[in-house]
């Protein structure tokens, strides 16, 4: 049994009619009616009840039209599944953000993915700091990364999205809190919340926006991520400086002030090089046509007194 064969049943059980079917499939009678027979008898029992005035489906041959039909549709189903594939238009991302950006990136790309692949599926992966990220992207378990430049290893290709300026981040009945103007140089005997991974592209531009004023920051606290780190300064354990972008997830009792020669740090999105996944090709071209990179865009600056109650 065949595929055509299937196809040829469909066509003469909605005419009950060999020769108009035989038409509609640009093909002989006499060539459909041997078809026909050929599938009848390797069922064992005729799907037709023919005479001379009429053709009709037996018993079996309602049942088995019921059946064809929905084969069928599973045929084009699939069909239609593996050429959206292909074109890109359908498929599984995984992508994972760094820290506050999952607040900031994740819904403008979501959205611009739901809008111009409807059928593409994301796989989220929040929260994770930029050497997990390059390690997921080098073994093939992430397709795209939102993190923090530099990043270690070959292979991957990345364009920023933003570039934005740490703020200071502390208790709301910390000193700092009610300042009219902080510099680096006014944090010189502060104790500080840093991330605890000796890779992070945070603590590197803290380190060398305060050697800019010769000194070195006190590392009072560790945190793995944002989640951690603000509730250490809530609770008035150490200040941090931190990406403007946390703001986007503020947590009561911190205040965040603007420093007026903070370094910056650079948010990108990332992938690999050598990429070939027409799912992952068609999100990097759908977030570059919406315009979601846009490089050398500051972060808002925050009202002096921000505070979250």
């Amino acid at each position: 049994m065949e595929l055509r064969h299937l196809r040829y049943f469909a066509e003469v059980a909605d005419t009950r009619h060999f020769g108009r079917a035989a038409e509609r499939l640009h093909m002989a009678q006499p060539a459909l009616s041997q078809s026909i027979r050929q599938l009848e008898a390797e069922l064992g029992t005729p799907l037709f009840a023919r005479t001379t005035r009429q053709v009709r489906l037996t018993p079996a041959g309602e049942f088995f039209q019921l059946e064809v039909a929905r084969i069928l549709e599973s045929v084009e189903a699939a069909t239609r599944g593996v050429r959206r594939i292909a074109a890109g238009r359908q498929g599984l991302v995984r992508i994972a953000f760094t820290g506050s950006a999952a607040h900031t990136e994740l819904p403008r790309m979501a959205r611009t993915v739901k809008r111009a692949l409807p059928g593409m599926g994301l796989e989220i992966h929040a929260d994770l700091l930029t050497p997990a990220q390059v390690d997921g992207l080098h073994d093939g378990t992430l397709d795209l990364g939102v993190l923090r430049p530099p990043m270690a290893g070959d292979g991957l290709a990345s364009r920023t999205l933003s570039t934005e300026p740490l703020l200071l981040a502390v208790a709301e009945d910390h000193a700092l809190a009610q300042q009219p103007s902080i510099a680096m140089g006014d944090l010189r005997t502060e104790r500080f919340v840093l991330f605890s991974s000796p890779d992070s592209a945070v603590n590197d531009a803290i380190l060398r926006g305060a050697r800019e004023v010769d000194f070195v920051p006190i590392r009072e606290h560790e945190a793995a991520g944002i989640s951690v780190l603000l509730p250490l300064v809530a609770a008035d354990l150490g200040v941090a400086l931190v990406p403007a972008s946390v703001r986007a997830a503020p947590l009561a009792g911190v205040v965040f002030r603007e420093v007026t020669d903070a370094p910056t740090v650079d948010l990108a999105l990332v992938w690999r090089a050598d990429e070939t996944n027409p799912a992952v090709l068609a999100v990097l071209d759908a977030l570059a046509d919406d315009g979601t990179d846009h490089t050398g865009s500051p972060a808002p600056t925050p009202e002096p007194d921000e505070v979250v109650r």
